[in-house]
């Protein structure tokens, strides 16, 4: 009977405690809700949420609280922007217009391709829904979008689901080359009409296990060829880039790392500019591709979430993972607080990647938009810019966690005093040094088209490409196997920036099944004779 009420007692203490414990001033106490959509993570939210609420509270006496409202990465959070957009405007058309519904109108009033006419009379019925999408404030109960990368941002701003936040209304000064720029290295850090602006910058790179690489004979993994290491077979970490946009960019960066190098290759040999720019470009395709089949070839695992590689680097599980840089340099800050900084080494390979902008946006019909609007001037100004690469407890700094981000106002970097509070002070992304300059004509608008052709190379294949791909290091990797196994004309640039691209835009799964099927059916029978010529079998 004791044991009974002991155990009880204990069950009810488990339950009641956390309610006992918790603090006094709950958010639902505040007198103002915003509600941000993001992907970012859990300490970002935290720093951000209270970052916020001390600067709005010292500057208006009001308290404010973030409702955050995670879907998921940024491709899955465009996905629940584009259903949302496209249900309000079917209530606005039906209840507000008072017009007759067709499906099609749906997605004509959220392509942002589609143009309206010179005037109401002259459109069509998709410019006409473009139309009144434009001029209607429909919403989706949601204020901002924070996070995510500029690629999603720049599709959100597109479709017309971001609205111009009027930073450059309140704060001119800022939008100068010296604060806020707005390109950095080929990359847009802003968007023109200020419906984004970038909070932060990133780079991609390598995190690395130095007890796994030791036990592999591997001295370091430095660069992006790295990774087509023999030795790492089975114990590269890798996501999927098509749940990812993260991800999808860290693989541009190596698309664009070898079109830049066959750039400069050609050098003399191709005396006319544009030629040799287009034979860089088609050639250096080729070979970013080989380098990321490759590196699918060694992976342990594909994981949707971009997350997972750092950490199972940091536990041993893998011995390296491509990874955006906070994320590695958070798994250096967590196993330093434990003493054991030495165990893991994130890089970014030299000239390999340039840095990119997680922006922060107004979205279409927010219900609470000057309180939005003050949110972005926060993480713009220096009172939330200090929060992304101080440590925890300096003044202005985080409260519980260091973030390990990159400021994306430059002026940040130029005030000596801040050296000593910061995480990294040596790292300064706007120094030239080592940056690849971005080149977004040669492969801007095929993140969807790179993303599917690795998945289809790599990840869906990954048993017969792994096979081949060990029997060819075990025959000593003779050449007529490896160009059986890297013979990538099937999704050579040309095909992946024309019938691919149009396939995939076209937004039929069908479609998409189809051309899946082809590619993995040819793909299948090229690695089982690449792997038959290594072994030698006819």
């Amino acid at each position: 009977m004791w044991a009974r009420h002991l155990l009880l007692a204990a069950l009810t203490a488990l339950v009641v405690l956390p309610f006992v414990l918790r603090p006094r001033t709950r958010a639902a106490e505040a007198e103002l809700t915003l509600v941000v959509v993001t992907p970012h993570n859990e300490a970002i939210r935290q720093e951000f949420g209270a970052g916020f609420a001390r600067w709005y509270r010292a500057r208006t006496g009001r308290t404010v609280r973030i409702d955050w409202r995670v879907i998921g990465g940024a491709s899955e959070t465009v996905r629940y922007l584009r259903a949302g957009y496209a249900a309000a405007f079917e209530q606005h058309w039906r209840t507000a217009l008072k017009r007759e519904w067709d499906a099609r109108l749906a997605t004509a009033a959220l392509d942002g391709g589609i143009a309206p006419g010179a005037a109401p009379a002259d459109d069509t019925p998709e410019q006409a829904a473009r139309r009144a999408f434009l001029e209607a404030n429909v919403g989706v109960g949601l204020d901002v979008f924070f996070g995510g990368g500029s690629y999603e941002h720049v599709r959100a701003a597109h479709a017309g689901w971001l609205v111009d936040a009027g930073m450059r209304q309140r704060h001119p000064e800022w939008f100068c080359d010296a604060v806020l720029p707005q390109t950095w290295a080929g990359e847009e850090l802003q968007d023109p009409q200020g419906r984004w602006y970038g909070t932060v910058l990133s780079a991609y790179g390598l995190l690395s296990n130095r007890d796994s690489l030791a036990r592999l004979g591997v001295p370091e993994v430095a660069t992006w060829r790295d990774l087509t290491r023999p030795e790492l077979l089975g114990e590269v970490a890798m996501a999927d880039a098509t749940r990812s946009a993260s991800v999808a960019a860290a693989l541009e960066m190596v698309v664009q790392e070898q079109m830049q190098s066959r750039y400069e290759a050609l050098g003399a040999a191709e005396p006319d500019r544009a030629k040799r720019e287009a034979r860089a470009v088609r050639e250096g395709w080729i070979e970013g591709l080989r380098v990321l089949q490759l590196a699918a070839a060694n992976a342990r695992y594909f994981t949707d979430s971009s997350q997972k590689p750092p950490i199972d680097v940091a536990q041993g599980d893998a011995a390296v993972g491509i990874c955006i840089d906070f994320y590695g340099r958070y798994q250096e800050e967590t196993l330093a607080r434990r003493h054991e900084a030495a165990r893991v080494r994130f890089v970014t390979p030299r000239g390999g990647s340039a840095y990119t902008t997680d922006p922060v946006a107004l979205l279409r019909g927010a219900p609470h938009r000057e309180l939005a609007q003050d949110f972005i001037e926060f993480t713009l100004s220096w009172d939330g810019q200090r929060l992304w690469n101080q440590r925890v407890g300096t003044p202005g700094g985080p409260e519980r966690f260091a973030l390990r981000r990159l400021p994306v106002r430059r002026d940040y970097y130029a005030v000596e005093e801040l050296r000593q509070w910061r995480s990294d002070p040596a790292v300064n992304p706007y120094d030239p040094d080592g940056v690849l300059v971005y080149r977004p004509e040669w492969t801007g608008g095929m993140l969807r088209e790179l993303a599917f052709v690795v998945r289809v190379l790599g990840q869906d294949l990954h048993p017969e490409l792994q096979a081949a791909w060990r029997e060819i290091v075990a025959a000593g990797r003779p050449p007529e196997a490896l160009a059986l196994l890297g013979d990538l004309s099937a999704v050579d640039y040309d095909r992946a920036h024309g019938e691919i691209g149009r396939r995939l835009a076209a937004r039929d799964r069908a479609e998409e099944m189809r051309l899946t099927r082809e590619l993995t059916e040819h793909f299948r029978r090229q690695y089982r004779a690449a792997e038959d010529s290594a072994a030698g079998r006819e």
